[in-house]
C-alpha cells in the first residue's frame, strides 16, 4: 500500500497497517525532519521493524539530496536476518526507478567461505586464520615463492584481482543481500564475502549490523570510520543499550591473562631479536614513523587493519608517541613492568576500589610508567605487531587485553573505577582474583554516535520509564513517546500473584526464597497451570542458582514428576548447544500436542532473543523480581556514580533495571495481534505501585485491578475464563469507531479528516 505522511509518500509492503504503526511513522518523520534523536517504545509484536524500514526508506526517496543512509543495529545475527527479510519484502514494493543496495555485515566467522579458516572453533581463531592467509606480508612472500609454497586465500586473491581494476568491478548490483546471499555470491564468483561486504558498506543505502560496530570504539574505528553524517542510526531492541555501552569500555584482568601476557612478551622479544639480526631497517623505519605521530601510519592494507584504539580521540592521534616507548625493546620493558605491577596488585586478600587517578599515580610511583605512556599502549602494540608481522592474533589476546586496560585507564579520569576482588563472594573458598576496570557511564561509548550522525533512533518494546534513558545516556531526544497496542479483543492477560492457595505470601526476596512454603506454593502454581493451559508454558527464574535450587526442591517434593504427567520439562543451561537442543525439542513437543514447559532465566540468552509465539507460549510465569546481585562491587560503584552524577537514586535504578528485564521476559509470549497469552508475575512485590508502575504501558493497560492481588486458585479461575474467551471467533480488523487494521482507503479518509481513528 501507498499513503502520504505530510509531503512524504510512504511505501508499505502490506495491504493493511496497524494504527500504532501509522502513529509510530508520524513521530519518526518528525524526528527526521528535526534532524534530532528520538526514543520510541512500541509494543512487542506490532511490526516495529517494518514501520521503521518503510518510513526511513520512503523518506530517503522523497529527500534524495543529500542521500540518506540507514545504519540498522541489531543485537543478534538472528535479528539481523529477520530485518533483512523484511527489507527484501519492502524493496519489492518500492518504485522500479529506485535502485538501492542493502546488506548485512557480520564477523568473518559468519561470512567466511574458506574451509581452512572456517575449521577454527572460535571467532577469534577464524579472524587469526584469515590473517595468516591474507596479511600483506604473507601475500608478498607468496608472490616471491613458487605457487602453493606459502598458503594464501584463493577467495581473497580473486577478490583483490577483481578490485584492482577499479571499485566498479566488484560493485554489487542493487538489491538486498543477507549473510547467506553474500556467502553464496562468494562461492559463485570465487570472491571473499567478508571483504566484499566491508567494501560495499560505503556504497550501500542500508547497512544492517551489530551494536558493537558502532558502540565498541575498537571495532567502530575500523568498520564505521567512513560513515557520513547524513546517516539515520537505529538501535532496535535497545532496552539494554546502557549495559552494551558499559561492557564496550570495561576490561577484566585475571591471573590467566597476566600469565598469557608474559608468554606473549617473551615471544615478541624473540621476534625483535630475529628482526635485529635479519632486518634491522624495519625496526628503524617504525621508530621514525612513531616520531611523526600515530596519524602518519599511512593507510594500512584492508587485511592488516586490526582493532582500533579503545579510547583515543583524534587530537591525541596527531601527537608523537612518547620517546620512552618508541623503541620496540623499551616498549616491551614497559609492558613487563606493567604486568609485574598488576600481578602484585592481584595478590591482595581484601577487596580494593580505586579511582583511575589514584591507580595511575600508583603505577607511576611503583612501576615508573606515566599516564601518557599508558595512553599510547594499545596503538604502540598494534604498530609493533604489524612491524613484527604477527598474524596469529588470537594467541596475543592476553597482551591486547593488558594494553586495552592501560589505554582506557590512562585516558579516562571520570566515570570509571578499578575494583580488585580476591574471590567471588558467592564462592569465597575458591581464590579467583580479578582486577576490573569498570565503566559506570554509558554515555561515554554512545556520545560519538550522537555527535556524529544526524538522527539516532532508540526503540524497543520495553523502554519504561522512558524518561530515565536520556539521563543514563546523557542526550536530549527531540521525540520521546510510548505507544499502546490497539486490539479488538483482550488477547493479553497479565496477573499479579501474591500468595499461594494456603494464603502464604510468595516472593524471591532473599529472606523468603528458600522458605519451604514459598517453594511449595510456586510448585503448586506451576502444577495447576500445566493441568489447565494447553501447549507451551515458559517459566523465568531470577538466576541460574535459584532455578537449580528450586527445581531440585520440586524434584524432592514430587512436584516435578506430577508436572511431567501433563507436559514435558526442558531447561535452559549456560551451554549454548544444550539450550538450542532443549528449545528444538520443546518446540517439537508443542507441535505434536504433548505440551511442554521451558525453564529459563531472566537476563539469559532465551529471555533476550527467542520468541515463544502462538502455541509455543500460551502462558509465561515470572517467578520473582529479577534484581541484579546487589552485593556486586561493580554494581555498588555504578549506583554511587549514577547518584552523584545524574541524581538517579539507587532504588529507582535497581527497580527500573529489574522491571525492564521482567517485561522483556513476559513479552516473549505475544508476537502479533492474532496471538494470545497470559503473564503471571508471581511475587508479592509486584502488587506495590512503585514496582508495577515501571512496567511498559501496553502491559499496564491490560492489568486490571481485579488481577492485582491473586492467590493460585484465583489465578487458575481467571486463566480458564481467558482461554475460553480466546477460543471464540473474533473480528481481526475491528469494527465501529476504532479499527485495528487500516486500509489505504481508511488512511486517505483520515487525511481528509473524515474519520478519526485515535
Amino acid at each position: 500500500m501507498k499513503f502520504l505522511i505530510d509531503d512524504v509518500t510512504v511505501y508499505f509492503p502490506y495491504d493493511y497497517i496497524y494504527p500504532e504503526q501509522y502513529e509510530y511513522m508520524v513521530e519518526l518523520k518528525r524526528a527526521l525532519d528535526a534532524r534530532g534523536h528520538c526514543l520510541l517504545e512500541m509494543p512487542t509484536g506490532t511490526g516495529k521493524t517494518v514501520a521503521l524500514l518503510s518510513l526511513i526508506s520512503s523518506y530517503a526517496l522523497a529527500r534524495p539530496s543529500p542521500p540518506l543512509k540507514l545504519l540498522y543495529c541489531t543485537r543478534t545475527v538472528h535479528e539481523m536476518e529477520k530485518t533483512l527479510a523484511e527489507l527484501r519484502l519492502l524493496h519489492s514494493h518500492l518504485p522500479p526507478t529506485h535502485r538501492s543496495l542493502a546488506l548485512g555485515l557480520s564477523s568473518r566467522k559468519n561470512l567466511c567461505v574458506n574451509p581452512i579458516a572456517l575449521s577454527s572453533a572460535s571467532r577469534d581463531s577464524v579472524d587469526s586464520a584469515c590473517r595468516r592467509l591474507t596479511a600483506s606480508w604473507v601475500r608478498a612472500a607468496a608472490a616471491e615463492q613458487p605457487p602453493g609454497a606459502v598458503p594464501t586465500c584463493p577467495f581473497f586473491e580473486a577478490y583483490d584481482r577483481a578490485a584492482s581494476s577499479g571499485p566498479d568491478a566488484v560493485l554489487l548490483p542493487p538489491g538486498v543481500y543477507t549473510l547467506g546471499d553474500l556467502r553464496a555470491l562468494g562461492r559463485e564468483k570465487g570472491w571473499c564475502p567478508y571483504f566484499l561486504a566491508r567494501q560495499m558498506i560505503r556504497y550501500a543505502n542500508v547497512v544492517v549490523y551489530s551494536y558493537q560496530y558502532l558502540l565498541d570504539p575498537k571495532v567502530a574505528g575500523i568498520i564505521s570510520r567512513e560513515m557520513q553524517r547524513e546517516c539515520v542510526v537505529v538501535f532496535d531492541e535497545a532496552h539494554n543499550i546502557d549495559n552494551v555501552c558499559i561492557e564496550a569500555l570495561s576490561v577484566s584482568v585475571r591471573r590467566q591473562t597476566l600469565d598469557g601476557a608474559t608468554r606473549n612478551l617473551h615471544r615478541m622479544a624473540q621476534e625483535i631479536d630475529r628482526f635485529k639480526a635479519t632486518d634491522a631497517s624495519r625496526l628503524r623505519a617504525e621508530y621514525n614513523r612513531l616520531v611523526e605521530g600515530l596519524a602518519q601510519r599511512g593507510n594500512l592494507a584492508l587485511t592488516d587493519a586490526w582493532l582500533a584504539n579503545p579510547a583515543l580521540p583524534d587530537d591525541i592521534l596527531k601527537e608523537a608517541v612518547p620517546g620512552n616507548i618508541r623503541r620496540a625493546e623499551h616498549f616491551l620493558s614497559v609492558l613487563r613492568r606493567l604486568v609485574q605491577y598488576l600481578k602484585g596488585r592481584l595478590q591482595t586478600e581484601n577487596v580494593e576500589t580505586e579511582r583511575p587517578v589514584d591507580f595511575v599515580a600508583s603505577v607511576s610511583s611503583q612501576a615508573g610508567i606515566d599516564q601518557k605512556m599508558l595512553r599510547f599502549c594499545y596503538d604502540r602494540l598494534h604498530s609493533l605487531m604489524l612491524t613484527l608481522e604477527i598474524t596469529d592474533t588470537d594467541e596475543f589476546l592476553h597482551i591486547q587485553t593488558i594494553c586495552d586496560f592501560a589505554t582506557l585507564v590512562g585516558t579516562y579520569m571520570q566515570g570509571f573505577s578499578i575494583i580488585i576482588e580476591p574471590f567471588d563472594e558467592r564462592m569465597p573458598h575458591i581464590p579467583d582474583p580479578v582486577l576490573q576496570l569498570s565503566c559506570h557511564d554509558a554515555s561515554l561509548a554512545i556520545k560519538p554516535v550522537f555527535d556524529r550522525f544526524q538522527s539516532v533512533i532508540i526503540t524497543s518494546g520495553t523502554l519504561s520509564p522512558i524518561d530515565l534513558y536520556p539521563r543514563l545516556l546523557n542526550f536530549n531526544p527531540v521525540i520521546s513517546r510510548s505507544f499502546t497496542m490497539s486490539l479488538t479483543r483482550d488477547c493479553i492477560c497479565p496477573m499479579v500473584l501474591t500468595r499461594g492457595s494456603d494464603q502464604l505470601p510468595v516472593s524471591t526476596k532473599f529472606d523468603m526464597r528458600s522458605d519451604p512454603g514459598v517453594v511449595r506454593n510456586y510448585g503448586r502454581l506451576l502444577l495447576e497451570m500445566v493441568a489447565a493451559v494447553p501447549d507451551g508454558i515458559v517459566c523465568f527464574f531470577v538466576s541460574y542458582s535459584y532455578m537449580d535450587g528450586i527445581v531440585n526442591s520440586w524434584n524432592e517434593m514430587g512436584i516435578l514428576q506430577d508436572v511431567m504427567q501433563h507436559k514435558l520439562v526442558f531447561i535452559e543451561t549456560q551451554d549454548v548447544v544444550e539450550t538450542t537442543l532443549a528449545l528444538d525439542n520443546y518446540r517439537r513437543a508443542c507441535d505434536c500436542g504433548r505440551g511442554a514447559v521451558f525453564f529459563s532465566v531472566a537476563r539469559g540468552k532465551v529471555a533476550e532473543g527467542i520468541d515463544f509465539d502462538r502455541h509455543y507460549g500460551r502462558l509465561v510465569i515470572m517467578f520473582g523480581v529479577p534484581f541484579q546481585y546487589t552485593l556486586s562491587r561493580i554494581l555498588i560503584a555504578r549506583l554511587e556514580y549514577l547518584r552523584n552524577t545524574f541524581q538517579i537514586k539507587e532504588g529507582d535504578f535497581l527497580t527500573f533495571d529489574a522491571l525492564r528485564q521482567a517485561a522483556q521476559c513476559v513479552g516473549r509470549v505475544i508476537r502479533s495481534k492474532a496471538d494470545y497469552g497470559m503473564m503471571i508475575f508471581a511475587d508479592k512485590r509486584y502488587s506495590r505501585h512503585d514496582k508495577r508502575s515501571k512496567l511498559p504501558g501496553w502491559i499496564l493497560s491490560h492489568l486490571r485491578d481485579a488481577h492485582l492481588n491473586l492467590s493460585t486458585d484465583m489465578a487458575l479461575h481467571i486463566a480458564r475464563e481467558f482461554l475460553r474467551r480466546m477460543a471464540q471467533p473474533y473480528d481481526k480488523a475491528g469494527t465501529g469507531g476504532r479499527k485495528t487494521l487500516l486500509s489505504q482507503e481508511d488512511l486517505e479518509k483520515m487525511g481528509e479528516g473524515v474519520m478519526d481513528m485515535f
